[in-house]
């Protein structure tokens, strides 16, 4: 009964204050995963104008890539000079001017946290966020006595969440 007693202990304990130091940074995935529902959207975003010079005689695809445009596609050429939906690109100079719509900075650095892939320096911070929610699934069933009705309500809302959220994913 101890060691029961001794595990719950630690479980809270451990729960509480992972969840103090957690809540900034749930604050911070919560407004850039709002943020990344919309990003196929103009809300919040700010036109920039950018003028740089890339490498010369790029393809369509290639440009695309260079200038970070997914779905580039050229609407005519004139000569050496490219022009797509949001600038032009001079294959001969490499001259590429064009706009783009961008989240402000700090929106921008927050969106990228879900972005983040392995080879990021990112990726332990998701990594450490990603266990310590695991850990707070799990650590929540020692938050109440099994006895109890609030435990039991607890194992009822728990299995409804886990059907809403496997019928979502296979809709």
């Amino acid at each position: 009964m101890d060691k029961i007693k001794d595990t719950r202990s630690f479980m809270r304990i451990t729960h509480r204050y992972l969840g103090y130091f957690l809540a900034g940074i749930m604050a911070v995935y919560a407004v850039s995963g709002v943020l990344l529902i919309y990003r196929d959207t103009d809300f919040l975003k700010k036109e920039k104008k950018y003028d740089k010079v890339v490498e010369k005689n790029l393809d369509e695809k290639a440009l695309g890539k260079e200038l970070r445009i997914k779905g580039l596609e050229v609407e005519k050429t004139e000569g050496t000079v490219l022009t797509f939906k949001q600038g032009t690109y001079d294959a001969a100079t490499g001259q590429a001017k064009y706009t783009k719509k961008e989240l402000p900075f700090v929106l921008d650095k927050m969106t990228k946290l879900h972005k983040a892939q392995s080879k990021d320096r990112l990726s332990p911070l998701n990594a450490f966020f990603g266990i310590s929610l695991f850990f707070f699934v799990i650590s929540s069933f020692w938050m109440f006595n099994p006895k109890t009705k609030a435990f039991k309500r607890g194992i009822v809302f728990t299995i409804a969440g886990l059907v809403v959220s496997v019928i979502l994913l296979l809709l």
